[in-house]
């Protein structure tokens, strides 16, 4: 027979035992989340520095397909004009054939050729030899000008068609590019906020100081540069030192780098172009030892360019949340190559 005994309670001992353990084990797991080291200062400052550098990349490709869709709108528009031009000629002459049309039908009825004409498809009907005879040469010339104007109008008409739908690529993939950068510069004021309000207002000041330092103890040394217009393209950006960094931006309030550049060389009568992708085809390429003050140089895959601005040195808009000002190229990656405009 089985016997029913009462479940044996904890002793009291036994049970502060288990409880100090649980307590223990509750405080060694909060001091080992608690001992997770932060980041420090320096190191969140590269790591935004990185992702600001990624937003730069990714900036130059938003803005080489902005370029891109601006041509296409001027192309398109182009093509719209011309086919607007293109049909109220069409209808000029049609209105004329129309009225030989009219004339000869008060006058005792449509020559037979004009009739078939305006009822049916010219371009079939004037591929009928015998027809043309039918009309007077002045007739048939214009039957000729309107099946011209009409195979160039359907073409063009096509071409605009196409180009429309590259233009709305282009568009999404501006869409696309821009949410790029956007989220790197989100990803990199995320990690900013991870530092106080007073390491945050360190970094800025240091910042500040960097280029107030790169821009009044710089040595440019004695170049020469290889032209005037290139001489007055530095001249220029010289000016904007101390502007901010946009992602974007073309001047003359902030600027990005290569909206930096172009501005500098409008400003010498020289017109480059909006990208550091395209303006690398802006003029020709040279190496490091043959730069001279005033010539492109660009870093980093084509992700960043300055001016170069002798002895070692660019000048050149940096980075979001740093200013206009002088650098060594030895803090700016990797050179790819100059460009001498």
């Amino acid at each position: 027979m089985a016997s029913h005994r009462r479940p044996k309670q904890p002793s009291r001992a036994r049970v502060t035992v288990l409880t100090a353990t649980a307590a223990a084990a509750v405080a060694l797991t909060s001091q080992t989340a608690s001992a997770t080291p932060q980041p420090t200062k320096d190191q969140v400052k590269e790591k935004v520095d990185k992702l600001h550098h990624e937003a730069e990349e990714a900036t130059e490709q938003f803005n080489l397909a902005d370029e891109r869709r601006e041509k296409l709108q001027q192309e398109v528009t182009a093509l719209q004009d011309q086919v607007a031009r293109g049909q109220e000629e069409l209808n000029t002459l049609r209105d004329s054939i129309g009225a030989v049309a009219s004339a000869q039908y008060r006058n005792g009825g449509m020559d037979p050729s004009l009739q078939l004409f305006l009822s049916s498809n010219p371009d079939d009907y004037l591929d009928k030899a015998s027809a043309v005879d039918q009309l007077s040469a002045k007739q048939a010339e214009t039957l000729r000008t309107i099946q011209a104007k009409q195979r160039t109008l359907a073409q063009q008409r096509a071409e605009a068609t196409a180009k429309l739908a590259d233009l709305e690529d282009v568009r999404k993939s501006l869409g696309e590019k821009k949410k790029k950068f956007q989220t790197k510069l989100a990803e990199a004021q995320k990690l900013l906020n991870t530092l106080t309000a007073e390491e945050r207002r360190k970094m800025q000041e240091e910042e500040q100081r960097a280029s107030r330092d790169a821009s009044e103890r710089v040595e440019l040394g004695n170049e020469v540069p290889a032209s005037q217009r290139g001489a007055a393209a530095l001249n220029a950006a010289a000016t904007q030192i101390g502007k901010p960094y946009v992602s974007g931006a073309e001047g003359p309030n902030s600027y990005d780098c290569s909206g930096l550049t172009q501005w500098a060389y409008r400003q010498a009568g020289v017109s480059i172009s909006r990208t550091t992708f395209t303006q690398q085809n802006d003029g020709v390429k040279i190496g490091r030892s043959q730069l001279k003050p005033g010539d492109l140089v660009f870093f980093n895959n084509l992700a960043h360019v300055g001016l170069y601005a002798g002895n070692n040195t660019v000048l050149h808009a940096p980075k979001p949340g740093a200013y206009v000002r002088y650098e060594s190229m030895n803090y700016l990656g990797s050179f790819q190559f100059g460009v001498r405009i």
